[in-house]
């Protein structure tokens, strides 16, 4: 590289932090180039990236909770496995809890009075907190808890979890669950609406009604957005679909408001480069939308999306919605964006009455909140006030902006050890501002968003995982044309979202933060001796399963034709109950439609003469790598 001096060199540095969604050096930002001790003029100097030395995770988002006499902030910090407690009325830090390494806690739901529980995603459990004497109650649940409801009529508490458990447990810490409904797998968030349960899916956005007897009584999903039906437009051939549904949270008054993202579903060019990025919002691939809910008087449909006429009420700036609060009054929102780092506050009643995303600008009466070098935001709520609280990850914080100026009041800084991470940035930041669209967006949490893209002139594929140890599945893509990470990383956030490629020091850093993010826990099998049947099964070497899927991945890394259409690469089996659709296209949207017709056939593992009950057995197996 050839040396550079004064604005040039400031301006590569500035450059470089804006790439890689990094903050810079603080001794790099207090000093002159010629004051940097040992710095010369014929030298460069590229500063170190910054490696958190406990890796963070991939952002959840909405743990925030403000207590219902707004006394309190209850913010779970899933980075540093611990609870902080503070006091909104002098906005001071009241006690920080620590938990056990890798609880990972995520939603905080308020209990009966003085009291609050936590789910822990990784940690199998929830936590009951008594806010009087800081004590805390440890209850396993489920592998991976993610969304909590405190029902006060019933003194039940209920916890939806990523494996499709549904539990209900009292409020005797001592005593068994209640109940345990297996519902469908990626639950998100859990409702109390009557004596109704509404349970959210975390990818496919859908809402489960949930009725008292335990049956789903009803399913709901955000309308599409086809925009040239809607202007009769016929040159317009855009059309979305709901996914990824971040946060549903209750509105005043009944009903849920569900903050997820809308992503293309008409054909994508996979040609050329830039193809995921556009500076029209109204071309982006997807979008922050919201979805509002509510009751009917019905008998036979009680439920029906309130939307605007566009389908879904979307914002037309930012990136990754990760949380969404909604203010006492029911009447607005707060709708955290973790990609773009703000905030965008909204009447509720704009989103039911247009779309953002046709004008790429806020309403009058919508406004966004920057966060940005204070951190990356993920969670909201509002005090006594209607101030808006807002938690930044890192450094650990939170923020308190006016009710009516929307300016900054005050910054209560979270102690504790820092977790800057460029490769974390990378992955969930939209680096300066300059793409349209994360790594996130389509990896939600490290895994995948479940959606089959239509690429031209490639055909449909299927997003695959990035958890659990990729880097050691290469090549990657479903083709296997990208042998190495580097040409993974050019193909994708240089040729295809228009970003810039990291150095060599960032990417390599990146690809070791990739391989810490974990796959999901599983959940207990329903039958443990079908499982026994179905791992003979797997392992029978007539089958001619682990003839490819072997190893310590379960994938020998190679790319094969096995009757689908040409030669793919070999998937690792880890993880494989929590990522349908399957098949390179999609095809199969259970495990057991993929031994169906569009599986392959016997070039495919020789399965079609087991019986109906086989195919349980193994399928029973294959949930449980």
């Amino acid at each position: 590289m050839k040396a550079l001096s004064g604005a040039g060199l400031t301006s590569l540095v500035a450059m470089i932090t804006a790439i890689a969604g990094c903050k810079v050096l603080d001794g790099w930002n207090e000093l002159p180039y010629y004051e940097t001790p040992g710095f010369t003029e014929s030298e460069t100097y590229d500063p170190p990236p910054n490696v958190s030395a406990v890796p963070p995770p991939p952002i959840s988002g909405g743990t925030l909770l403000v207590t219902a006499d707004k006394a309190l902030a209850i913010a779970a910090d899933p980075d540093r496995d611990r609870i902080a407690i503070v006091d909104l009325g002098t906005f001071e830090v009241d006690a920080i809890l620590p938990l056990e390494k890798d609880d990972e806690p995520g939603r905080v739901a308020e209990g009966a009075a003085g009291s609050v529980h936590v789910a822990l995603r990784r940690g199998g459990a929830v936590i009951m907190i008594d806010l009087a004497t800081r004590e805390m109650h440890r209850r396993p649940v489920c592998p991976a808890p993610r969304g909590l409801a405190y029902d006060a009529a019933t003194d039940l508490l209920h916890v939806a979890c990523a494996g499709g458990e549904l539990v209900t447990l009292s409020s005797d810490v001592t005593a068994p669950p209640v109940r345990e409904l297996r519902l469908d797998r990626d639950l998100r968030d859990v409702i109390v609406e009557g004596d109704s349960l509404l349970v959210s899916r975390f990818r496919s956005a859908e809402l489960l009604v949930i009725a008292k007897d335990g049956t789903v009584a009803e399913r709901i999903r955000p309308l599409a957005y086809i925009p040239g039906e809607l202007y009769g437009d016929e040159s317009d051939t855009r059309a979305f679909e709901p996914a990824v549904a971040w946060r549903t949270v209750p509105l005043p008054g009944g009903g849920v408001a569900m903050v997820h993202q809308r992503a293309i579903v008409t054909p994508v060019d996979a040609v050329g480069a830039g193809r995921y990025y556009s500076k029209d919002c109204r071309r982006r691939l997807i979008h922050t939308a919201v979805t509002v809910t509510r009751p009917l008087p019905s008998e036979g449909h009680p439920w029906e999306p309130v939307l605007s006429r566009h389908g879904v009420g979307s914002i037309g700036v930012g990136l990754l919605p990760v949380d969404i609060a909604v203010s006492p009054d029911g009447l607005s929102a707060a709708i955290v964006q973790a990609g773009s780092r703000d905030v965008v506050e909204t009447p509720l009643e704009t989103l039911e009455r247009e779309d953002g995303i046709e004008t790429c600008a806020l309403a009058p009466d919508q406004r966004r909140l920057f966060v940005g070098s204070s951190g990356e935001p993920i969670a909201a709520g509002y005090d006594g006030e209607r101030n808006l609280l807002v938690q930044v990850r890192e450094p650990p914080s939170i923020l308190r902006f006016g009710a009516l100026s929307g300016e900054k009041l005050g910054t209560l800084e979270l102690p504790g050890e820092s977790r800057l991470d460029d490769s974390h940035a990378l992955f969930h930041g939209d680096r300066g501002g300059a793409l349209s669209v994360t790594c996130a967006s389509c990896h939600p949490e490290g895994h995948e968003d479940g959606r089959v893209w239509n690429f031209q002139p490639t055909g449909p594929r299927r997003t695959q995982s990035v958890a659990g140890g990729v880097l050691a599945t290469m090549p990657l893509h479903w083709d296997g044309g990208l042998v190495d990470f580097r040409g993974f990383m050019e193909e994708v956030l240089e040729k295809r979202m228009g970003g810039s490629l990291p150095d060599r020091e960032r990417l390599d850093a990146f690809a070791e933060w990739l391989d810490t993010i974990k796959a999901l826990p599983r959940s207990k099998p329903a039958d443990e001796d079908a499982v026994e049947r179905g791992k003979w099964l797997l392992n029978d070497p007539t089958l001619g399963c682990t003839t490819c899927h072997s190893g310590r991945k379960l994938t020998n890394n190679e790319t094969v034709d096995v009757g689908t259409g040409q030669p793919f690469q070999v998937p690792s089996l880890h993880g494989l109950a929590a990522r349908a659709p399957y098949m390179h296209d999609g095809c199969a949207a259970t495990l057991h439609d993929r031994f169906g017709p569009c599986g392959g056939g016997d070039r495919h593992g020789v399965t079609s003469a087991l019986t109906p009950a086989q195919i349980d057995d193994l399928v029973a197996y294959l949930e449980t790598l």
